[in-house]
């Protein structure tokens, strides 16, 4: 069923973009990708194969600033809920489920917390916690957590770096991936070392940084800065699923969702990073949430 590229004009006029997959009937999972990153992040894990396989319809929404969407000055997490209300009611969904991955996840858990009553099931994937909890990001590689933290400390700086990292991607796309993998665990250099992945990679970050460095530079700096709800105050069932071997999104951050979620159901997986688990089990994520 794939509609890919389409766009949705909010209430106060902004455009949403968002992609389409599976069946059309089916049951309809709201996809929320990583940081900084965008629509183009769902092909490298999931098909419509295993969509039509499980009957499900799996929407992918870019954030404000990146890929199709437009920048949504001042935004924070909690903002994001209404943009999937919008779309939901534009799409004619009155319940759904919804999966954040890795910086995608802070969004799902703010959607369990603000709308309960539209969701069907929740599920986080190595997803991030609060970085202003001490201990939970010392796992990160320096250059990883300079990188993200950059974007709090020093905006001007991270757009530049975002700016020069679209120029890598567009005409030095073997140089950029080798810099991606220097920093990951072995399951997730298996995971890059593969072609068709790799090419995916490289078309993601380069749509997240389509409309220029603003929007991935906002979206990271949400990531790291406070966030602006509590985890704990969460009174759905929230199911999450993190590798041990994760170091974007350290084994210390799975763990503490889980504590901080009072209704929570997660699974680890020893052997398992921040790529190879999703890219590994995305069927049986999906089947968890498909009801």
């Amino acid at each position: 069923m794939s509609k890919i590229n389409q766009q949705l004009r909010l209430p106060g006029g902004r455009l949403l973009g968002y992609d389409e997959y599976g069946a059309p009937d089916g049951t309809p999972i709201f996809y929320f990708h990583g940081t900084p990153s965008s629509r183009l992040e769902w092909p490298l894990f999931g098909s419509d194969v295993v969509a039509h396989k499980l009957n499900i319809r799996v929407i992918v929404p870019d954030r404000p600033g990146l890929g199709r969407s437009q920048f949504q000055p001042g935004r924070r997490i909690g903002d994001w809920p209404a943009d999937v209300i919008a779309l939901a009611d534009h799409l004619k969904l009155a319940r759904f489920a919804v999966l954040g991955y890795s910086g995608g996840g802070p969004y799902a858990a703010a959607c369990a917390l603000k709308i309960p009553a539209r969701l069907t099931r929740v599920g986080i994937v190595s997803g991030t916690a609060p970085f202003d909890e001490p201990g939970l990001s010392a796992a990160i590689s320096p250059t990883n957590l300079r990188f993200m933290r950059l974007a709090r400390t020093k905006p001007w700086l991270s757009r530049l770096t975002l700016r020069l990292m679209g120029l890598m991607v567009r005409f030095t796309p073997r140089r950029f991936i080798e810099g991606a993998i220097a920093t990951l665990p072995s399951p997730d250099q298996a995971q890059l070392a593969r072609s068709d992945f790799r090419q995916g990679f490289i078309a993601m970050i380069g749509e997240a940084l389509l409309a220029g460095p603003c929007g991935a530079q906002w979206d990271t700096a949400l990531m790291v800065s406070p966030w602006d709800f509590r985890p704990q105050d969460i009174r759905s069932a929230v199911y999450l699923w993190h590798g041990e071997k994760d170091g974007n999104a350290p084994l210390a951050m799975g763990r503490y969702m889980a504590d901080a979620i009072p209704n929570s159901q997660v699974r680890f997986y020893p052997d398992e990073g921040h790529l190879s688990l999703i890219s590994k089990y995305i069927e049986q994520i999906l089947a968890v949430l498909e009801v």
